[in-house]
């Protein structure tokens, strides 16, 4: 008999009725593609973390993108990031013809191992993009002062990472540029949707060109009263641009972030406290330089003190109705980067060893305390069935 009789999804977004005006608004205003909403998100967005300049976009792949191809990264040219992270982070690297380095991770935080990262600098590496996975920064003052010694550009995907702080100060305005996303199960949503913030202005004014075809800068308002049908194309640009739809939830949703946030701080204590009573797991850390932002909660199974693997754990917890995740499948096992690259599972033996220990839990600001309890009740009832 499962804990609960309807199924609980491991990821829902929250939408109240101020992000529904906030869209309402957007659609009467006649303004429903890039326009003012854009440019207000993109201002308050700087503000909240701190960096001079940002880009509202239609994804924090396109943000990512966009800041590589800024930065003059291109054909011939090498960027060092991690495997444990979602295709993005190393697909824009290919798009851009440079070619992606993989360098392993801290088996603890799951964040790019530093000490690793300067045996994989060579003449032609570039760049850096440190992934925050689930939410915990990464050690930012060792991956600065690697990028100084040997010129490379640092990007952080942040995808994982709004709200997060590194010794006191929010990620988005340590490295060179940082992407963020804005994704259906992310900390804030836009449905889709990214931006990309720095303080750099020539790099901001590269990608902000970039973003819409290469077009001049006030381009986008050319069919306002204020606006000239006049143009010119600076670049052979890309069409990555946000809508005024999208910003309009965005600016709702940034305006409740920090009560979003508390939610699922409180989510993440009360599984901590629940959770470290069990020998049969490992519990997300927080180290002292960092404030979580809790956009995954990635349990580790101490697979010796159980007699059934990742897999059928997580089979058991859908007969429990609990939906959960993995984050995530490396990238040098997946055929792309396997076959073009010729790496082996092997190659990177600690993000092997803990991507066969990790789920995602349900953790998001629309759960009830009643799912909160529900979860821990499957893992407990899955463990009591499987244990040693």
């Amino acid at each position: 008999m499962s804990t609960r009789q309807e199924f609980l999804p491991y990821a829902l977004p929250l939408i109240e009725e101020d992000d529904i005006a906030g869209v309402v608004d957007s659609l009467k205003s006649g303004w429903i593609a890039k326009g003012p909403k854009t440019m207000e998100f993109e201002q308050r967005f700087a503000e909240y973390v701190g960096a001079k300049y940002a880009v509202a976009l239609n994804s924090c792949t396109a943000a990512l993108h966009l800041a590589l191809v800024a930065a003059g990264i291109g054909e011939g040219d090498e960027v060092l990031t991690t495997p444990m992270t979602f295709a993005s982070s190393a697909n824009v690297v290919v798009h851009t013809g440079a070619k992606p380095v993989f360098i392993d991770i801290d088996p603890v935080t799951m964040n790019i191992d530093t000490k690793k990262i300067r045996e994989k600098i060579s003449s032609r590496t570039k760049a850096i993009i440190p992934v925050h996975i689930a939410g915990h920064p990464c050690e930012m003052d060792e991956i600065l002062a690697i990028a100084e010694e040997h010129n490379l550009f640092v990007l952080e995907d942040a995808a994982h990472a709004v709200y997060t702080q590194y010794k006191g100060k929010l990620i988005g305005s340590i490295g060179n540029a940082t992407a963020f996303s804005f994704y259906a199960t992310k900390n804030m949503v836009t449905g889709e949707g990214g931006m990309v913030t720095t303080n750099d202005e020539e790099l901001y004014n590269k990608i902000r060109v970039m973003s819409t075809h290469g077009m001049s800068r006030n381009a986008w308002n050319r069919y306002a009263e204020a606006g000239s049908w006049y143009y010119e194309i600076l670049s052979p640009g890309y069409k990555d641009n946000m809508s005024d739809i999208m910003a309009g939830l965005g600016l709702s949703q940034l305006a409740k972030l920090e009560r979003m946030q508390g939610m699922r701080q409180e989510i993440a204590d009360h599984y901590n406290t629940e959770f470290r009573k069990l020998p049969e797991l490992e519990v997300p850390v927080e180290l002292d330089y960092a404030r979580h932002a809790w956009h995954l909660y990635i349990i580790k199974l101490n697979l010796d003190k159980l007699s059934i693997d990742r897999k059928k754990f997580i089979e058991e917890l859908k007969v429990e109705n609990i939906g959960t995740s993995v984050h995530f499948i490396p990238l040098h096992m997946h055929p792309y980067y396997r076959d073009t690259y010729g790496y082996k599972p092997e190659d990177f033996p600690v993000a092997k060893g803990v991507f066969e220990r990790i789920i995602s839990l349900p953790l998001y600001p629309k759960m009830s305390w009643q799912d909160v309890n529900d979860v821990e009740d499957a893992v407990k009832r899955v463990i009591e069935r499987s244990r040693r």
